[in-house]
């Protein structure tokens, strides 16, 4: 990996792939060169080549394996965003991983991926997680709620959440951005920024990402 000293351009972003399938990282790089909201694409083969680029390379959003050899994504995200709590990490998942989402939005992940998604999901997912938001896709998040249907067990909260929160919480889990939710339900976004709040204070999540896990391990909504 080597540094880029370019000046960062208005409006444009530093993209790094961290996968040990070289033909994958090739073949996603060549598809976001295409991007004029993309500057500089870095690359990494594994968790530990990432972490010890990281001094150097300025990147806003990481496109992030799970499963590699040295160190894994779950390993490399946690010490990462250690060292830079500012930056954007989004998972590229496989279907059967689904053992990892919880602890990897735990560790900080703004977003998921499947690898097997067309480039404009991942394209979305870039510039929602740039602009602070979430994104799950929802062949993901479908897979999820099937895996999780049978025995999942129903968190209890201190706050009982209301109706219109719950149809907040919904299209947050579609994906949907703060002023499309207002939009799109004829109300103001500062209400709706209001029962966001609510529903990370009620449901005890750190992020939106870990609201939409909540939400759909409770199985209080159907995407």
């Amino acid at each position: 990996m080597k540094e880029n000293k370019a000046m960062k351009e208005p409006g444009k972003l530093k993209v790094c792939i961290v996968d040990d399938h070289k033909l994958f990282r090739e073949g996603l790089k060549l598809l976001l060169s295409t991007q004029d909201f993309v500057q500089h694409i870095y690359e990494a083969s594994n968790g530990k080549e990432f972490l010890d680029s990281l001094s150097f390379m300025d990147c806003d959003v990481v496109l992030m394996d799970i499963e590699m050899p040295v160190m894994n994504g779950l390993e490399a995200t946690e010490a990462a965003l250690r060292m830079k709590p500012g930056m954007k990490v989004i998972v590229l998942s496989m279907y059967g991983e689904e053992q990892y989402y919880y602890k990897m939005v735990d560790a900080g992940v703004k977003g998921f991926v499947l690898k097997s998604a067309g480039i404009e999901k991942v394209i979305a997912a870039i510039r929602a997680v740039a602009e602070g938001d979430s994104y799950f896709s929802e062949e993901l998040l479908r897979g999820i709620l099937n895996n999780m249907r049978d025995g999942a067990k129903v968190e209890s909260s201190d706050s009982e959440i209301s109706g219109r929160e719950l149809e907040i919480l919904y299209h947050v889990c579609l994906g949907l951005s703060n002023q499309e939710i207002a939009d799109k339900l004829f109300i103001s976004k500062r209400t709706v920024d209001k029962h966001r709040a609510n529903l990370l204070s009620k449901t005890g999540c750190r992020n939106t990402a870990a609201l939409v896990m909540y939400a759909i391990r409770n199985k209080m909504v159907e995407v």
